[in-house]
């Protein structure tokens, strides 16, 4: 029996997983793993997936070992790699949204401004990032390497820290306060070189993206069903906002329409009111997996 083809594909261990995992499940990629293994299990036979920590992922994927990851562009800058940026996935750990790298200090710091740092010492998990951007600034400050629970060491160990913050709510509960956003970060699908080059490799990376971006797409959306009059019609879509034109389409009964639209979730609560008083009927909202254009 030949064996199918596979891409090895990196998936990122730690805070993004859980995300990564459900967000791959409404693309169809229904993802498995133990707490013990780095090799979960993709109801997919073309995917051979890895659980990879972020930081490590463009590395291995410009290296060859893995064709494809989802790993944060932060990284690819820290890791200064070589790699095909096949999809930009706006989606961090708590919602649809981007991650920053930011400079903070203590809320009685006396450091005001990055100029400030001149000589001074800050920890980061991000030291490439974090020299580029005092380089960028003319500021001349020492950049140590820290292993994890960065906001503790202010103000006995060094004198300012660049974290990773989604929110900034861990920032706050530490009595620190940003100085300034050095980068702005979103998740990203990248690709190998080589593998980018192979036409079947290739087909399939973007196959995973185009399903991964509809995923994401679907998240803040929802369907819309309706009947209505003939006579109530331009009311009604006049009260839709549509992505694209409503589907329209004629009931067995006559002088009556089916309407079918996708919209955003946060106005269904304003619309589905407005739509009932405008003459609609049977109006049944739904979930959405993936949106596709």
């Amino acid at each position: 029996m030949t064996q199918p083809k596979t891409i090895r594909l990196a998936l990122p261990k730690g805070s993004l997983q859980e995300s990564t995992f459900e967000m791959m499940g409404r693309a169809g990629y229904h993802v498995r793993a133990s707490s013990r293994s780095y090799v979960p299990n993709v109801d997919d036979p073309e995917i051979e997936a890895r659980l990879i920590r972020a930081q490590e992922i463009s590395r291995y994927v410009e290296h060859g070992a893995l064709d494809a990851g989802l790993t944060g562009h932060d990284w690819i800058l820290e890791n200064d790699s070589d790699v095909v940026e096949v999809a930009n996935l706006v989606y961090a750990k708590q919602g649809l949204r981007p991650v920053r790298w930011v400079l903070a200090v203590p809320n009685d710091s006396p450091i005001r401004s990055v100029k400030d740092l001149e000589g001074k010492r800050i920890a980061t998990e991000a030291v490439n990032l974090t020299k580029k951007f005092l380089k960028k600034s003319g500021v001349h400050a020492e950049v140590e390497f820290s292993w994890g629970a960065t906001e503790v060491k202010v103000p006995e160990l060094v004198d300012a820290i660049c974290e990773l913050t989604e929110t900034g709510s861990s920032l706050r509960a530490n009595n620190l306060r940003i100085l300034e956003v050095v980068l702005e970060s979103t998740t990203r699908l990248i690709a190998n070189k080589k593998a980018w080059q192979d036409k079947w490799k290739r087909k399939k990376i973007e196959t995973i993206a185009l399903l991964l971006k509809g995923a994401l797409m679907a998240e803040e959306k929802v369907g819309l069903k309706m009947n209505a009059p003939d006579d109530k019609l331009d009311e009604i879509l006049r009260t839709l906002p549509a992505l694209r034109n409503p589907t329209v389409s004629r009931l067995s009964q006559g002088g009556w329409v089916a309407i079918e639209t996708v919209v955003d979730e946060k106005v269904v609560r304003e619309i589905i009111p407005a739509l009932r008083a405008a003459g609609a009927e049977g109006i049944i909202e739904y979930p959405l997996n993936k949106v596709i254009y």
